[in-house]
């Protein structure tokens, strides 16, 4: 029996989710996908960081829990949809098994995933302002952890909250060394001339799928050079542009931090290619 607002219940389903390590302890992982006609967009990229943070959270792989398998537990998820719709965010969830406390009584995984529609197809410009600043009250620990896309994100909820009281449209977070790790829904780039800065993994941004994307595409321009490593605050207003980067948006032009403004010359230009990787 349950007291459910006020209620007390025997429900199933509210039974399940009381129980569901996720809810419990926060032990689970999910993937945010994007799915454009069938095609989930950088699938090998998802998997493998899925595959990844199972493996450092120590929980059991199922033998049958192959890619392919996936691809078609999600697809087979988006054919059924009554949507007309044929683009996707799809959120793929795998929380460790029921049972035991702080220690659970085993590795074995559950999973479910669902689906919500979205209206475009390409990655499209924001030139929108879209403005931001530092939130100080609380910081991310800097390893592995942090890197990774776990249950456990009530920083970025609240910081997010914080964004909102304050007319923001999202704000940068600190580490506990005080340097800029990201935003609350995607990894930060600085751009300086033609130099492109993103925190390195260690510094405890995400493990981004777009940010991999991004760094790839850079590495193959020869205008312009990529570096991984710590950015203080400072360099914020020293910096030409700024630009968030995550799975669904792709890349979000920062126009304004404090009392800087910035260009967005260059996310312009990245978007233009990931667009192209998209239909290569």
């Amino acid at each position: 029996m349950i007291n459910f607002n006020g209620s007390i219940v025997k429900n199933e389903s509210i039974d399940s989710l009381i129980t569901n390590r996720g809810f419990k302890y926060g032990d689970a992982l999910f993937e945010t996908l994007k799915v454009v006609n069938s095609k989930i967009l950088f699938w090998e990229d998802h998997y493998f960081r899925l595959m990844a943070s199972m493996r450092i959270l120590r929980m059991e792989i199922p033998m049958d829990f192959t890619m392919e398998f996936l691809e078609s537990e999600i697809l087979k998820l988006i054919t059924q949809s009554d949507q007309i719709n044929t683009i996707f965010k799809v959120r793929l969830y795998v929380n460790r098994a029921q049972g035991g406390l702080y220690l659970p009584e085993t590795n074995e995984i559950n999973y479910f995933i669902t689906s919500e529609p979205l209206n475009n197809k390409e990655y499209s410009f924001d030139e929108n302002n879209y403005v931001v600043d530092l939130y100080k009250d609380h910081y991310v620990n800097p390893g592995l952890l942090s890197t990774l896309k776990t249950n456990n994100k009530v920083l970025h909820v609240i910081a997010n909250i914080y964004a909102k009281e304050n007319n923001l449209d999202n704000c940068l977070l600190l580490n506990t060394n005080k340097n800029v790790v990201e935003l609350t829904n995607g990894n930060i780039f600085l751009v300086s001339g033609n130099t492109v800065k993103t925190p390195p993994i260690l510094d405890g941004c995400l493990k981004g799928i777009i940010r991999k994307q991004v760094i790839d595409i850079i590495m193959l321009d020869t205008e312009l050079r990529i570096i991984e490593d710590s950015i203080s605050p400072f360099e914020l207003q020293k910096a030409d542009e700024l630009f968030m980067t995550n799975v669904i948006t792709g890349i979000q032009p920062i126009t304004k931090y404090r009392k800087k403004n910035y260009n967005y010359l260059v996310s312009k230009k990245l978007i233009r290619v990931l667009n192209e990787k998209l239909i290569s």
